[in-house]
């Protein structure tokens, strides 16, 4: 049986959604298969991300910018909202399930702030994903 799809969205896809992709399939890839989008792509994963991603002993490889248009949505299981801002709009009505939990953008900002979002995306997906194999998708 396939893995259930979930994709992180934040603004840039450079900071939040990066390091939620990289986490999830580093902490339960062997049951999600993760991936990740920018509202408005900046088309670079920030120096900051990777620092506070091998800080935790993930591996970036193959992590790099992308919009919402690389992805047909309706493959996922969960698109995980890590802005502030409504998806209405920007990604078709169907029967895919979104969680909004914003987190904090570190992007511009010190490292210290990459490593609270990082650990607040942490714990989303502990929370959300754990709880949604328990359930499934």
């Amino acid at each position: 049986m396939p893995k259930p799809k979930v994709l992180f969205i934040c603004l840039g896809n450079s900071c939040r959604s990066i390091m939620a992709e990289a986490i999830a399939r580093h902490r339960c890839g062997d049951r999600w298969e993760a991936a990740s989008a920018g509202l408005s792509p900046l088309g670079f994963v920030a120096p900051e991300t990777l620092v506070v991603l091998a800080e935790m002993g993930v591996n970036p490889a193959g992590l790099h910018s992308k919009g919402l248009r690389a992805f047909d949505l309706t493959e996922f299981h969960l698109l995980v909202n890590l802005t502030d801002q409504a998806l209405q709009g920007r990604i078709p009505d169907s029967a895919v399930k979104v969680l909004q939990r914003p987190v904090l953008d570190p992007y511009g900002c010190s490292l210290e702030v990459y490593r609270r979002s990082r650990d607040a995306i942490t714990r989303v997906i502990i929370r959300e994903l754990c709880r949604e194999e328990e359930s499934g998708p």
